[in-house]
């Protein structure tokens, strides 16, 4: 399915719901740029989301949506909110929107969840889903187990609707790739952290840059909710605390607030700094939309040379 069509944006390509980093400015940026950019809720209140609805309107006459996590205890308002302002799309990650799918639906919001396995696919469709994102482990923050490689072919093939690749893609070959497997679409964060209008910390946005390939670590895998982050001081420690089995209150109370300390404060030895597998291929910041045409136009080439159609 020819997702550009389907959500009606020049290129398929949605920018990731990322808590903290997405506000305004980027998910206009990139709206602007032919994408589609969101707003993430994260467990801001209404009234904040309200505030950046407003003042990405004011940045971007296109289609832009808002990312909603599940399990945030503003979840009831922040839905509400989303069908008043009859926001396009929302994307949701960290649990099931189902309940809200009637009201979303009459409100003319399309509604993609982040799936990480087969079965929590088949579920969200039958809840209502209008499209899928598959994201593999590759990406950054939140991860299941399952590669972008082994999960989206076999999310394509259980489910009716469009598939949008998301974990380990950078660039345009990433683009293509994602496409062969069966994808419609693709989802991208840590790319998008070099844009000019990403406003995340000078620390945070050069660390990135200087990223090499194998500076990335997963934490929480024992506690279930895996993160991949840059490796710092506080992964080390985090990492320690696994391994002494640590109780799950002490091991939360030690990370809370630690996706605000590299984002805005500029901590980057003890804030969590999110990131793909994919960081050392960022190389430079440049404006989201230069982003966006610089991937499309590498990855027509390269499907161009092997003899296949692209979308855009």
């Amino acid at each position: 399915m020819n997702i550009s069509e389907y959500f009606g944006v020049k290129y398929p390509i949605f920018q990731g719901g990322m808590a903290w980093v997405a506000e305004a400015g980027l998910a206009a940026a990139v709206s602007n740029g032919g994408g589609i950019g969101f707003i993430a809720a994260g467990s801001a209140n209404a009234d904040w989301l309200r505030g950046q609805i407003k003042s990405a309107r004011e940045l971007t006459d296109k289609k832009f949506g808002v990312n909603v996590m599940m399990m945030s205890p503003e979840t009831a308002d922040v839905m509400q909110l989303i069908c008043d302002e009859k926001i396009p799309i929302i994307t949701t990650g960290a649990g099931n929107p189902g309940k809200y799918m009637d009201e979303l639906k009459k409100a003319g919001t399309k509604v993609v969840p982040v799936v990480s396995n087969v079965a929590l696919a088949i579920r969200l469709v039958r809840s209502g889903a209008s499209a899928l994102i598959a994201e593999g482990q590759e990406g950054g923050g939140h991860i299941g187990e399952l590669t972008t490689m082994a999960l989206v072919p076999q999310i394509v093939d259980a489910v009716d609707i469009p598939v949008i690749a998301a974990g380990g893609i950078a660039d345009g070959r990433g683009v293509a790739a994602a496409f062969m497997l069966g994808a419609s679409g693709v989802q991208l964060g840590t790319r998008f952290l070099s844009a000019t209008e990403c406003r995340i910390s000078r620390e945070y946005k050069d660390k990135i840059l200087k990223a090499k390939d194998s500076d990335t670590v997963v934490t929480g895998r024992n506690t279930g909710h895996p993160v991949r982050v840059l490796k710092n001081k506080l992964t080390k420690e985090a990492l320690n605390m696994e391994k002494e089995d640590v109780s799950l209150e002490e091991y939360e109370e030690f990370l809370s607030g630690t996706l605000r300390k590299a984002v805005v404060d500029g901590d980057v030895d003890y804030g969590s700094m999110m990131s793909g597998q994919i960081a050392s291929m960022v190389k430079k910041e440049q404006p989201a939309a230069e982003i966006i045409t610089e991937i499309f136009a590498e990855a027509k080439e390269v499907l161009k040379a092997r003899g296949e159609s692209f979308l855009w």
